[in-house]
């Protein structure tokens, strides 16, 4: 279920990191606008679960939205909105059986083995977290009788007449007791899923979803599954307890549970979750002591023997810090969002691409805006949405998004540096010259160091002058010396892309005075060269800076030139 960091416990020797962020430097008329701002935003994602049965944003997403707001509840009590109702299974008149008691988090692998360790590594057992809606059901004389919804862990929902129409969950059970209670998951089968690929899959909306929708859907009961992780009112044992759900006809549970005696058996179980097939999500493991109190003494609050280690978000929602606009070699503007800090699949993520300027004024995205990342391909940060914007918007210097030619800034002069840069990095890199051990670090700090006024006055930089730059000893100035002299003997063809020649599709290169005699008509007889395209290539071959960056190669040998 979505629980906030009002579950992190540090007591009784768990070591749970609490997500207790820093407050807002705020003043109270700003305080209370903020919160009133995510307090809105989390009642309209509310709203639409409950009353339309859809998710607006990423379950991962809700949880981290609802655990800031409970955050910043903490920070600014006075100013804090009444609190929120959260759910399609927001609390309800019905008394549920037994209390659901919710489980705290452990935030990593040495938090678990110290949980274990303070147990004595005796009696505990593991289970997959089933990502999907929390119920508690009860059967009388082997027959359902209610079925309540988690609520606020005492009281809930009444949801009797929609579980009696999911196939998934037996109306009895044979070889059951007068009176069983038990309490599990509501899960949306996914044959197959594998949770390392597949991910979440909003499986959770989808099961509360559908119900709260009215009236309650039989094609979406078709698709509601049943995990049941656990028997309170069950033996105190448990085996005993695992073997009398598989006489309930609970097997498909039961199996699912498994004894673990030290970390690796858990990390072996949980990697096994994570990687291969299950019929339903999943978002982390759960470690439970095989004995606990009984269930009349259960309080809906996390318990000490129960705790659950869930896998890295494959979402972040994250702080916007600062907005950063790039101007590239030539002259386009790409943006990147500065963020603070967050941790995405174990790897800490500081800033995100957005792309274009024209894109990020559609975005409008400003520091203090919420926003949600995810991994592309398990390595790259991606930026996914706005989750929502600071009701007090930050000012923005927007550079001048005046097309260019891409013909400009071969100098660091004021309003070119970055694009200069930016011309530096391609000429060093692999489309380039190919030069060893250089980069935007180092590029930068020469710029800086003022030894390099034009893009090719490395060329002319001796070791001594290469030592004396700060951050470069002598034994790097060799080596960078040497790389610079063999980026001399690069071919033509290199050396154009290097200077930024625009694409020439199939046409011959033979050299650099044959190539600027062509005329524009020239230049679109060639292969793979239409009249826009010749057009540039006329112009960057006549263009001043590129016919002296051509004179000065002339001069120094340079083959081509």
């Amino acid at each position: 279920m979505r629980q906030g960091c009002r579950w992190w416990m540090l007591a009784m020797g768990l070591l749970a990191r609490p997500c207790m962020a820093a407050c807002p430097a705020w003043d109270v008329p700003r305080a209370a606008q903020e919160l009133q701002a995510l307090h809105d935003q989390l009642d309209h994602w509310n709203h639409a679960y409950r009353t339309e049965g859809r998710s607006p944003v990423d379950d991962a997403i809700y949880d981290q939205a609802l655990a800031r707001y409970e955050d910043w509840r903490a920070c600014f009590p006075a100013q804090a909105p009444p609190p929120l109702v959260h759910l399609a299974d927001a609390t309800g008149p019905v008394r549920t059986p037994v209390a659901q008691t919710g489980l705290a988090k452990l935030h990593d692998a040495a938090a678990v083995q110290a949980w274990m360790a303070a147990r004595g590594h005796a009696d505990l057992w593991v289970q997959p977290k089933a990502d999907g809606v929390a119920v508690t059901l009860l059967y009388v004389d082997g027959q359902l009788r209610q079925a309540v919804s988690r609520g606020d862990g005492l009281h809930g929902s009444d949801w009797t007449g929609q579980v009696r129409k999911i196939a998934a969950v037996p109306k009895r059970l044979p070889h059951a007791p007068a009176r069983v209670v038990l309490q599990g998951e509501l899960v949306w089968w996914l044959p197959g899923h594998r949770q390392a690929h597949d991910g979440g899959v909003r499986a959770r909306a989808d099961v509360a979803g559908a119900l709260a929708r009215e009236p309650f859907d039989a094609q979406a009961a078709a698709h509601i599954g049943l995990f049941v992780w656990d028997w309170p009112s069950g033996p105190q044992d448990m085996q005993a307890r695992l073997a009398g759900l598989q006489a309930m006809g609970l097997g498909a549970s039961a199996v699912l549970t498994h004894p673990v005696h030290d970390l690796a058996g858990v990390r072996q179980w949980r990697e096994r979750w994570y990687r291969q097939p299950l019929p339903f999500a999943t978002d982390g493991t759960v470690l439970r002591q095989g004995h606990r109190p009984r269930a009349r003494d259960w309080q809906p609050a996390p318990p000490d023997w129960a705790v659950a280690w869930k896998y890295p978000p494959a979402t972040a929602l994250a702080t916007v810090r600062a907005v950063d606009f790039r101007r590239g070699r030539r002259g386009g503007i790409s943006v990147v969002l500065e963020l603070d800090p967050v941790v995405l699949d174990d790897r800490t993520v500081q800033r995100v691409s957005v792309g274009s300027l024209a894109h990020w004024r559609q975005l409008d995205a400003r520091p203090g805006d919420q926003v949600s990342i995810s991994l592309a391909g398990l390595t790259i940060p991606r930026f996914d949405a706005v989750v929502w914007r600071t009701r007090e918007r930050a000012a923005v210097a927007v550079p001048d998004a005046t097309d260019r030619d891409g013909l400009d800034c071969w100098h660091p002069q004021a309003g070119c540096r970055r694009q200069f840069l930016a011309r530096l990095v391609w000429l060093g890199g692999r489309q380039g010259l190919r030069i060893d051990g250089i980069g935007e670090t180092t590029w930068r700090a020469l710029v800086d160091a003022g030894q390099l006024r034009g893009l090719l006055d490395w060329l002319g930089l001796t070791p001594a002058q290469l030592a004396a730059v700060p951050g470069i000893g002598p034994a790097r100035a060799a080596r960078l010396a040497q790389a610079f002299e063999g980026a001399r003997r690069e071919s033509f063809d290199h050396w154009l892309r290097a200077l930024g020649m625009p694409p020439a599709g199939q046409a011959g290169l033979p050299d650099w005075a044959t190539l600027a005699s062509r005329s524009t008509a020239e230049w679109e007889d060639q292969p793979g060269v239409g009249p826009g395209r010749a057009a540039r290539l006329h112009a960057f071959f006549h263009h001043p800076d590129v016919v002296k960056l051509a004179a000065r190669l002339h001069a120094a040998g340079t083959a081509g030139f």
